[in-house]
């Protein structure tokens, strides 16, 4: 612990308490230099707000018990990824399989299509080209290291 960096002591505490219920996961821990610290939090079948608060208080305590910040001058959000937020984990992948997302590539184009099937290097999304009687269904294996963010679309 004592080469680690704040972040990393977080990090490791927060992955503690979320290993005794694996199908949470940590999506993003990050730290403020005003000792704000944000995490956002997943599970493979979703996650309750009840669940995010439970995990607040066991991780303000530890931080409080390690004595990180002596003067307790500091915050602690832990909250779920909004779906607005782009999808940074293979386990995010998976667990929306059948949503809309839209793909935004390395070349800064944009495909909008329903997540199939993800695989460790790829996802497949099926997406509809054209209008009418000349709308063709085709399916697009996107690798990973082809795009900069995905995001769910939403449609009502």
């Amino acid at each position: 612990m004592a080469n680690e960096t704040p972040l990393q002591t977080i990090e490791n505490m927060l992955n503690g308490i979320l290993a005794e219920e694996p199908e949470y996961f940590a999506v993003s821990v990050k730290l403020t230099p005003g000792n704000n610290i944000k995490i956002f939090i997943d599970g493979d079948n979703g996650i309750t707000i009840q669940k995010c608060v439970r995990v607040n208080r066991q991780l303000y305590k530890l931080i409080e018990e390690a004595g990180m910040y002596p003067e307790g001058e500091f915050s602690l959000e832990v909250s779920s990824p909004g779906l607005d937020e782009p999808l940074k984990m293979h386990r995010q992948y998976v667990k929306n399989i059948g949503r809309d997302i839209e793909v935004l590539f390395a070349d800064d184009t944009k495909k909008e299509g329903k997540l199939l099937t993800v695989t460790e290097v790829d996802f497949i999304i099926e997406h509809t080209e054209g209008k009418g009687k000349k709308a063709v269904t085709q399916q697009l294996v996107i690798p990973f290291n082809n795009i900069k963010t995905t995001t769910i679309q939403i449609k009502f």
